[in-house]
C-alpha cells in the first residue's frame, strides 16, 4: 500500500502534536509502553531497557506519561529499573490535569525503597498475602487488595484504580506483568518502540516466556491493528497497536520524529 507523504514532527517543548496523536480514546483505557531490539530483546547488555532507548523514544515516553492518570509497573521492574516517585514530565503538565500516580503490582507486598521518597507514596496492588507488608510500607489507604487465590487479581485492581479516578492506565511492564495482563484481556493498546539494535541471546522478550507462576498465554493469538507508526532518522520505529479491533487491511500513515 503506497503511503501518503509523511508528516514531520519537529521538536516542540509543548509536544501538542504528539499529545493529539496519542490522546487516550476513553476515560478508562489501559495502554502498555514497551521497547524491544530488532531481534526481540527487551533490554540491553546492562539488564535495563534504558540501554536500548534513544531521543525519539524518550519524546514519546514523556508524552505517554503526561497523558496518563497512573503508571502501573511490576515491583520487580521498578526495582531493576530504579524507579523513583513520579510526577508529570517537566514542561508537559498542561497535557492532563492532576498529579501522575504510580501503582506497583507485587504479590509479596514488598515495595522498592526508591519510590518512597517523594511528595506522594505509590499505590500498591497486591493479594491478601502481601497486604500487611504493603500497608507497612505505604499505609493501608494506598493499598488495593485484589486477591485471586493467592495471586493479584489485576482486573479487579485496575477497576479499583479507575474507581479512585485513575482510569487512564499506562503500564510499563515488565514482561511478566505484560504476559499476565494480555492473558487476562486487560490491554487496550500496545505502544512498542523497536530500537535499531541487535542484542543477541540472553535478554528476554517484552512478553515473558510463561514459565513463571502467574503468566498466562494469549490463546488464541490476539489480532492487533496498527493505529500509527512513527519513524526516526536513527531507524527507531514507534508503533501504536490497537488490541481491541481486528487488524486492518492496510497500514496507517507513517510519521517522522526528527
Amino acid at each position: 500500500m503506497l503511503l501518503p507523504a509523511p508528516e514531520v514532527l519537529a521538536p516542540d517543548p509543548s509536544e501538542q502534536r504528539l499529545a493529539t496523536i496519542y490522546a487516550p480514546p476513553a476515560r478508562r483505557h489501559v495502554r502498555v509502553n514497551m521497547v524491544s531490539s530488532v531481534d526481540g530483546g527487551a533490554w540491553g547488555d546492562d539488564g535495563r531497557s534504558g540501554s536500548i532507548n534513544d531521543e525519539a523514544d524518550w519524546r514519546v515516553f514523556r508524552v505517554l506519561r503526561a497523558l496518563a492518570d497512573v503508571v502501573l509497573v511490576g515491583a520487580g521492574t521498578a526495582r531493576a529499573e530504579a524507579y523513583t516517585a513520579l510526577d508529570r514530565p517537566r514542561g508537559l503538565a498542561h497535557l492532563a490535569p492532576g498529579p501522575l500516580e504510580l501503582a506497583l503490582v507485587t504479590r509479596s507486598g514488598r515495595v522498592p525503597g526508591t519510590v518512597l521518597d517523594g511528595p506522594r507514596l505509590p499505590w500498591v496492588l497486591t493479594g491478601s498475602t502481601g497486604a500487611e507488608a504493603a500497608a507497612a510500607a505505604v499505609g493501608a489507604d494506598r493499598v488495593v487488595v485484589a486477591d485471586d487465590d493467592g495471586t493479584v487479581d489485576l482486573a479487579a485492581g485496575v477497576a479499583a484504580l479507575a474507581e479512585r479516578g485513575m482510569g487512564r492506565v499506562l503500564c510499563e511492564g515488565g514482561p511478566h506483568l505484560l504476559a499476565t495482563m494480555l492473558g487476562a484481556g486487560l490491554v487496550d493498546e500496545l505502544c512498542l518502540t523497536t530500537a535499531p539494535q541487535l542484542v543477541g541471546a540472553g535478554p528476554g522478550r517484552i512478553v515473558a516466556d510463561g514459565q513463571q507462576d502467574g503468566d498466562l498465554p494469549v490463546r488464541p493469538p490476539r489480532p492487533a491493528r496498527l493505529a500509527h507508526l512513527l519513524a526516526a532518522p536513527s531507524g527507531t520505529l514507534l508503533a501504536r497497536w490497537d488490541l481491541r479491533h481486528r487488524a486492518a487491511a492496510g497500514w496507517a500513515p507513517t510519521t517522522t520524529v526528527p
